[in-house]
């Protein structure tokens, strides 16, 4: 697998009081361009932290990270992040807060009247368009991801770097949504890291799960291929033996890795 996003010996350490915390240590993984990889594990194994690193927010301690072979040292627009708060400016409609990074990305490469096609693109994508007018408190939280997704993929990214963006939905608005994310990256091969703490959603979207050990000091332990077909569809695949056989891995890697405090 030709390496498009290359993770390298990345650790990274932090002080504080009561001395200095090892987040991670020596974690390798590359990606291939177009791949859609799940990083999961307990709470405190560093995922976020994995995930900051490689959006350029944070620096590694040790190692570094490699995007189409130039080093990651700070955020750029070719790392779009979507957290799992919507993160929306309020005073702005729908439509004006994709244009803002519409505005702030593309404006040596687009007119003004290709940015606004664009924007209207990208919230179709997302099935927002029709609601392009409103402000963030008139439409409801799952619709304020679909945006924020949106406003992630109109600046063109190389990478989309998602911070679990469904955790905090309800269940049937987070299904939506994962089959619309399953939607579009079928539609434009986007390579996508996503954080998540929920296997099912891991095992339906993902090429390959990186299954991360406890901190301090979390490594990856496992990485699983997800050799499911796509397209998939959550219905066919419920009582799908081999998905619910690649579940099964999941758990009990997870189970076999649960915090100390759970035993």
């Amino acid at each position: 697998m030709s390496a498009y996003l290359s993770i390298e010996n990345v650790g990274i350490s932090f002080s504080s009081d009561k001395g200095t915390f090892r987040a991670l240590d020596d974690v390798v993984l590359r990606i291939a361009k177009g791949e859609f990889v799940s990083v999961i594990g307990h709470s405190g194994c560093g995922k976020s932290t994995l995930l900051n690193i490689v959006a350029g927010l944070l620096q590694a301690t040790e190692g570094g990270v490699l995007l189409e072979g130039r080093e990651v040292d700070s955020p750029g627009p070719d790392r779009a992040v979507v957290f799992q708060n919507h993160s929306l400016l309020p005073w702005l409609t729908v439509y004006d807060n994709v244009r803002m990074a519409v505005d702030k990305v593309l404006s040596r490469t687009k007119s003004k009247a290709e940015r606004h096609d664009w924007v209207l693109h990208n919230l179709s994508l997302v099935r927002m368009d029709h609601a392009k007018d409103k402000k963030p408190g008139e439409i409801s939280g799952g619709m304020k991801q679909r945006v924020g997704i949106a406003r992630a993929l109109a600046m063109e990214p190389k990478v989309l770097l998602l911070d679990e963006p469904f955790g905090a939905l309800d269940a049937l608005t987070r299904a939506h949504l994962q089959d619309s994310l399953m939607e579009i990256h079928g539609r434009l091969g986007n390579t996508v890291i996503m954080i998540t703490h929920d296997v099912d959603e891991s095992v339906l979207l993902s090429d390959r799960i990186v299954m991360m050990t406890n901190g301090p000091a979390a490594r990856i332990g496992q990485i699983l291929d997800i050799d499911l077909p796509r397209p998939r569809s959550r219905v066919d695949l419920a009582d799908n033996p081999h998905f619910n056989h690649l579940r099964a891995e999941v758990l009990r890697f997870l189970h076999g890795h649960a915090p100390a405090k759970a035993a």
